[in-house]
């Protein structure tokens, strides 16, 4: 069938096939397609190359909510907004729905962000103790939730005692666990790869690697004690029951300089990936692993699903979509994704996730890049919801939290009260940019229909219960308007069209006949007001609408 834009006009008074659905409710609820063959994480893939998905939510447990009053968010105060997130119960309509936590560095560190370990087999004391975490994770698996942490693997601390001890004296047996240029006869010279500058700085007359800070010494990949110790600790995790890891700056455990850029390297990266990924599945076989690898090209991701992770960020399409929501502009996202998609798929051998998302904690927010504009980031979230890949939310993107550089002011407490204090809320931060203004708590978008947070639940309700959006491959299709992104969401079970009117007016579009395929029933819309009679589809602005 094909899609062809007519001018914004009146509602038709032709008969609906089907009523509107504000909610996921009018769509049926189907199981999952059945699949050829494994894939790494526990996913798998079937014929039409499907990637069974779960909607994940980024955490920095120091914003998220605090449990004894100190200002800190806790292990036991996530406890206590699991809820919020998944109460466990598909039944229920008051929680966002979400499928996976992936929290930030949870490891003691110097720094509020956690991400200089200083020892990998501890609970920050802020957060509370292994045993709050271990009841954290209890918690959530019972709602279904799956969790995976932060594992900063590329460097350390410089307060850890294997740097301590390796500065203090050239004969220890850590010395050779980072990269010295007096030892490894190196030239102090060059531009890091992580964009910082100078890669090297000085301990008592030396220089040590350190590519994204002097607090962050680079550990040394080539020694095989660094490669078995880190195995180790990522098997203690999984040991305790962690579904997986986001794997922090996975492109430069080998890429120190600007000049190290090229295949040689990336290929002695994606070699430790994957005898990490082989380490990990001999105790979790559907251990998820997902890295940073912070490049917009397809190319280059595309190494990383060798046998090595699961996903790779897609830094690309997270641009794209934001583009196309300011813009309200259809820029070909699925015609993208089916070229990206399928160089995965070769260099995966099939087994392969994409990981979407808006933005991150290294990252404006998205309400901020957007300038407040509430509509296109509805439209943001209903792009990433409905395409393909384990979608990531980063915490109060939900609720439209704004932020800009520096990185504490997009890291700021996550906003639960109106007026912005109340029970739980963090302070460890001077809030800048969420303050309190009308409106922009979760307190109060929860009592309203029409909000994002309301927004998000459906989109995410949706998808929940859709196999072509959760699981089903990714198909271009032309809308006929330059304002409505479509594509194909199919699977061996069922298939749908997803529209997205991205501007402010309403659009008619006419749905010609195809033998093959006919979408005659609204799936689900994020708006009243769609209607879909004969071959006619009236969808109003700012709206997202699956059709079956």
């Amino acid at each position: 069938m094909i899609l062809t834009g007519c001018t914004s006009g009146g509602h038709s008074n032709q008969e609906n096939n089907s009523a509107p659905v504000d909610s996921a409710n009018g769509m049926q609820q189907t199981n999952s397609p059945g699949n050829s063959e494994s894939a790494p994480g526990g996913s798998s893939l079937s014929v039409l190359g499907t990637q069974p998905s779960d909607v994940y939510y980024e955490i920095f447990v120091r914003s998220f909510y605090d449990s004894d009053g100190d200002g800190i968010g806790d292990f036991k105060g996530l406890i206590e907004k699991l809820d919020y997130l998944n109460d466990g119960n598909p039944d229920t309509d008051n929680d966002l729905g979400i499928e996976g936590i992936w929290l930030m560095p949870i490891n003691p560190s110097p720094s509020y962000h956690g991400y200089d370990v200083t020892d990998y087999r501890a609970i920050h004391p802020d957060y509370g103790t292994m045993e709050d975490f271990k009841e954290f994770l209890d918690e959530a698996h019972k709602r279904g939730i799956k969790v995976i942490m932060d594992l900063v693997v590329n460097h350390t601390s410089k307060e850890h005692p294997w740097f301590l001890e390796a500065a203090a004296d050239k004969n220890s047996p850590y010395r050779d666990w980072y990269i010295w240029a007096e030892d490894q006869n190196r030239k102090t010279g060059g531009s890091s790869a992580a964009g910082s500058g100078s890669p090297w700085h000085t301990a008592r007359g030396d220089h040590y690697m350190g590519i994204f800070w002097e607090g962050m010494p680079d550990l040394n990949f080539d020694n095989p004690e660094v490669r078995q110790e880190m195995k180790e600790i990522g098997q203690f995790w999984l040991d305790l029951g962690l579904d997986g890891f986001r794997l922090d700056a996975a492109k430069h455990i080998y890429e120190d300089l600007i000049t190290d850029k090229g295949q040689e390297t990336t290929d002695k990266n994606v070699s430790w990936w994957q005898e990490f990924r082989s380490s990990m599945l001999e105790v979790n076989p559907d251990a998820y692993l997902v890295g940073e690898v912070w490049d917009p090209s397809p190319a280059l991701i595309a190494n990383y699903l060798n046998s090595a992770l699961d996903s790779g960020f897609n830094f690309g399409l997270a641009e794209t979509i934001l583009s196309a929501a300011k813009q309200e502009k259809d820029n070909n996202i699925a015609f993208t994704l089916e070229r990206t998609y399928k160089l995965f798929e070769e260099k995966s051998r099939g087994q392969f996730v994409d990981a979407t998302f808006l933005t991150n904690h290294d990252m404006n927010r998205v309400m901020t890049q957007l300038e407040g504009n509430a509509d296109h980031a509805k439209m943001a979230a209903g792009l990433m919801l409905t395409l393909p890949g384990n979608p990531f939310i980063y915490y109060g993107e939900e609720i439209g939290m704004t932020g800009a550089k520096p990185d504490e002011s997009i890291r700021e407490p996550m906003q639960w009260h109106a007026g912005g204090t109340g029970t739980g809320q963090t302070t460890w931060e001077p809030v800048q940019f969420n303050t309190g203004k009308p409106g922009t708590s979760v307190e109060e978008q929860l009592q309203e229909p029409d909000s994002l947070l309301s927004h998000y639940r459906k989109l995410i309700a949706l998808r929940n219960v859709s196999s072509a959006l959760k699981d089903g491959s990714v198909k271009e299709f032309d809308s006929g308007h330059d304002g409505v992104i479509a594509y194909l969401r199919q699977n061996d079970q069922e298939s749908v069209l997803v529209l997205h009117n991205l501007t402010g007016k309403e659009q008619t579009l006419l749905l010609e006949a195809d033998e093959e395929q006919v979408f005659s029933k609204i799936a689900g819309t994020t708006r009243e007001g769609v209607e879909l009679s004969g071959n006619q589809l009236v969808i109003p602005g700012y709206t997202t609408t699956v059709l079956q």
